[in-house]
């Protein structure tokens, strides 16, 4: 077995010869004779790695990025200088070569591989992502951001999962964060942080193009070119296109959400001198969503009627960034960006433009303290279009945002213990001043083994649909909820508490547990008042929410055999929410704690076989959704992929294969076609020069 070998038909005969009499007629007779082949070669793989050993010829990627060197990743999203093994915090990181194998192709898709996070299909182009609860089509407690971008909406303090992505082929790692970040993010990152890192320009020269089709994902194509500009500036520009089909409506028919996409955009790096760096980077997208809306008609026995649309969604961004290197202990970033985005649809309307300005220096101050400040300033100015089902006023505000924070890693003993004491300091227009403090407490006790606690206070700040959105949300009845924002909404808050411990007992085995108990007050609830014309009852938005969550995530990587790595994760998670005595909210806190999976679990395989086969398979379970009637659900994703050649690789992938359909999440405050998500399976071939 050499490098570079393909399979041939003496391959494909001798696998078939390692089966029985029996089992090639079970095969033939059922699959044909292409299937049986096909079989019969895959098995003569996997009786051939049995035999591999890490020292033969055979190309294994695992060998690349051994698990020592996976620990040993700087983490950027806490802003320190930790590694990933001895970071205070539930970390983790999904890198390029996860995010290659898993075969994802989209952001949430990646997002699956991270233990406590909550990624739900809602239908074709829809995602409900959290982390430790609260999740929604609009969860609002997840700060996401896209090479330190922020890309979360003022309307409602969430992401618009679906105008949100890359070149999957571009993006360096995902760093994500369980947990609160407001210490150095601010608001909104009350749950958790995710930041997207797209590689450097130099990283990506030459040629690269992917393209394929299937079942749901009926074309996609994208392509990318590097070059470089003299001796220190590199540059590449990239193209996306996607065509996604519709997902199954419950009943088995098909529903009308199928979307269309494109994607363009620049990114150039000048390595000015040594110690200075520039990056200019832009981004530019524009498709169509077919959606089926629920919107209210009078002469309908429901007051409803299904009302098709299609939404049409455009966006682009540009930044700047200079990082000047004063030593190896002092450095200063700035960042400037600006960003427009627009989304028309039939019940909704938006069009945004932002500017925000961000400066960090870190320094180290004598030799036990590490000192990291800096200071922002976000504007954002919206125009919100006026339907009969929703509505804001003003319908048009221009929101000011300036913050700043501080942050000093203590080491208490060299190499040991190090404290990490910070604050950010907001002030927004909706609750004025806001202060969040933590503190991180990490024992290295020694190379192997790290344990981590911190406590932090962290607020999710008021939106413009708290403050002046002007909803109407049908209930069974049928009644028509009239829910108005409330100018006097106070900030969520929550103190949470954390606690951890990793450890990497021997060169081929890590283990890393994260636990938590997390405390909310101040909480949104809707209030609904007495109805003076049925079927009208008006409500407003308010605080009459508070309760607690608990619970625990652990992950571990296991390197089984020099060619197989398998990965499992768990998580855990209860919530207990009450309403206040004041409160006439009698439904949401049920609601909410029903529309999060208390137990999750996920197996990942990874094998490098012989003759340049990979083959990777992911096994999932989560629980189920009471009060979005969503049952728990198993399924498998596989990925099965041959590198013909160094520049060349094929690839087929199969996406929830135990059962035709399945659901994962059910549309909450807007009515939407309810969608499954199917048993799905795509082609990919990537050429690279």
């Amino acid at each position: 077995m050499k490098k570079g070998d393909t399979i041939t038909k003496k391959a494909v005969v001798a696998g078939a010869k390692k089966l029985t009499r029996p089992q090639r007629a079970w095969i033939s007779e059922r699959c044909g004779l292409p299937a049986a082949l096909a079989l019969a070669t895959l098995f003569s793989l996997f009786a051939t790695a049995t035999a591999a050993r890490a020292g033969s010829s055979t190309n294994i990627d695992l060998s690349e990025l051994p698990l020592e060197q996976l620990l040993k990743m700087d983490v950027t999203i806490l802003k320190g200088h930790d590694t990933l093994s001895q970071t205070p915090a539930a970390i983790s990181i999904v890198t390029a070569d996860d995010i290659h194998r898993s075969g994802a192709t989209s952001i949430p898709e990646a997002l699956r591989q991270v233990p406590g996070m909550e990624v739900a299909r809602v239908d074709a182009s829809e995602w409900a992502v959290s982390a430790r609860g609260f999740n929604d089509v609009f969860a609002n407690k997840l700060l996401v951001l896209q090479d330190g971008r922020t890309v979360y909406s003022p309307v409602f303090s969430g992401v618009f999962w679906d105008v949100q992505g890359a070149m999957m082929e571009d993006i360096d790692r995902i760093e994500v964060f369980r947990g609160p970040g407001s210490t150095v993010w601010g608001a909104n990152s009350v749950n958790g942080v995710i930041n997207v890192i797209t590689k450097n320009a130099k990283d990506t020269q030459g040629f690269l193009a992917s393209a394929g089709g299937g079942t749901i994902d009926q074309a996609f194509v994208n392509a990318r070119y590097g070059g470089q500009i003299g001796s220190n500036v590199y540059y590449r520009v990239y193209g996306t296109y996607l065509d996604h089909d519709s997902f199954p409506q419950p009943n088995g028919r098909e529903a009308d959400n199928a979307w269309q996409m494109g994607r363009w955009g620049v990114h150039l790096d000048w390595e000015a001198s040594a110690q200075d760096l520039v990056t200019l980077q832009g981004d530019g997208y524009a498709g169509a969503l077919h959606q089926q809306f629920t919107v209210l008609d009078f002469t309908s026995p429901t007051l409803t009627k299904q009302e098709p649309d299609l939404m049409h969604v455009l966006g682009g961004n540009v930044l700047g960034r200079w990082t000047h290197t004063f030593s190896d202990t002092s450095e200063l970033k700035v960042q400037l960006y600006y960003d427009r985005t627009e989304r028309d649809a039939a019940i909704f309307t938006e069009q945004r433009d932002t500017v925000d300005l961000d400066a960090q220096h870190s320094f180290a101050w004598g030799e036990r303290n590490h000192l990291t400040w800096g200071f922002g300033y976000r504007l954002t100015r919206d125009t919100l279009g006026q339907t009969p089902q929703i509505s804001f006023v003003p319908p048009s505000d221009t929101l000011n945002l300036f913050s700043s924070f501080a942050q000093d890693e203590v080491t208490l003993l060299p190499d040991k213990v190090k404290l990490t004491l910070g604050t950010k300091v907001e002030h927004n227009d909706f609750s004025g001043w806001e202060l969040e403090p933590g503190g991180r407490l990490a024992w290295t006790v020694d190379d192997r083994n790290t344990l981590w606690a911190s406590v932090t206070r962290a607020v999710r700040t008021p939106s413009r649909s708290e403050e002046g959105v002007r909803l109407e949300e049908i209930k069974p009845g049928p009644l028509v909820l009239q829910i108005a924002g409330d100018s006097d909404f106070q900030s969520e808050k929550l103190m949470a508490y954390e606690t951890g411990y990793r450890v990497h007992p021997c060169d081929r085995a890590s283990l890393d547990v994260a636990a938590f108990y997390n405390v909310y007050s101040e909480l949104r609830s809707i209030e609904p008042r007495p109805p003076t014309v049925l079927p009208f009852v008006p409500a407003t938005i308010g605080n009459g929410l508070y309760g607690d969550t608990y619970g625990f995530e652990a992950s571990a990587t296991l390197e089984a055999l020099p060619w197989w790595r398998l990965t499992p994760t768990y998580s855990l998670l209860k919530e207990q929410l009450y309403k206040r005595r004041s409160s006439t909210d009698t439904s949401s806190a049920r609601q909410q704690e029903g529309q999060d999976p208390q137990q999750q679990f996920s197996l990942h395989s990874a094998m490098d076989l012989p003759h340049n086969i990979f083959l990777d398979a992911t096994l999932r379970y989560v629980d189920s959704l009471p009060s979005l009637q969503v049952g728990s659900y198993v399924t498998m994703d596989a990925r099965l992929a041959w590198r013909a050649s160094k520049n060349l690789e094929f690839a087929l992938v199969g996406q929830d294969l135990f059962t035709p359909r399945h659901a994962e999440f059910r549309p909450t405050l807007v009515q939407t076609e309810p969608s499954d998500v199917p048993r799905s399976f795509y082609a990919k071939v990537t050429w690279h020069f």
